[in-house]
């Protein structure tokens, strides 16, 4: 199942499998018209739980979860939750968390494929020279999410 919102950094979709949320989607990978929509009530608790992240009133979510993707993309995405709300971490710093040092790019493809992005934090992660590099849903939303929580950090 899958629903889409309007949400203050644009269009947002959230799908489930009847146990855990799976994936949320940005507006610019336009899943509504191939999809049934249907607004179930794990879906909307996920939504209200994101929209007050979004208005910097919720640090963490509690809702079911449910990563499909490699052992190494969820060591990966494992080590991104742990990373302080409000913080960053180099594509390094997450390689080296994960016991493999070398790991950079992989860790960057793993963020890429990342299903949940903002509740598992792959905004938070930034290149070596502090920039923001990469992310799905697009730089203004990395931006957008890195300053909601610098600003409750506050």
């Amino acid at each position: 199942m899958m629903f889409f919102y309007d949400t203050t950094i644009g269009k947002i979709g959230i799908s489930e499998n009847g146990k855990a949320v799976t994936n949320i989607y940005f507006e610019n990978e336009s899943l509504e018209n191939k999809v049934q929509l249907v607004e179930t009530p794990l879906i909307k608790n996920a939504f209200e739980q994101i929209k007050e992240y979004l208005n910097g009133k919720r640090k963490t979510f509690d809702f079911p979860i449910e990563l499909n993707g490699t052992e190494f993309q969820k060591s990966v995405w494992r080590a991104l939750q742990e990373i302080p709300y409000g913080e960053t971490k180099t594509y390094k710093e997450i390689a080296i968390a994960i016991g493999n040092e070398k790991a950079c790019r992989a860790v960057g493809m793993a963020n890429n494929k990342n299903p949940l992005p903002i509740v598992i934090p792959c905004h938070r992660v930034i290149g070596a020279n502090g920039k923001l590099v990469g992310y799905a849903g697009g730089l203004n939303i990395k931006e957008n999410l890195i300053k909601i929580e610098n600003k409750l950090k506050e």
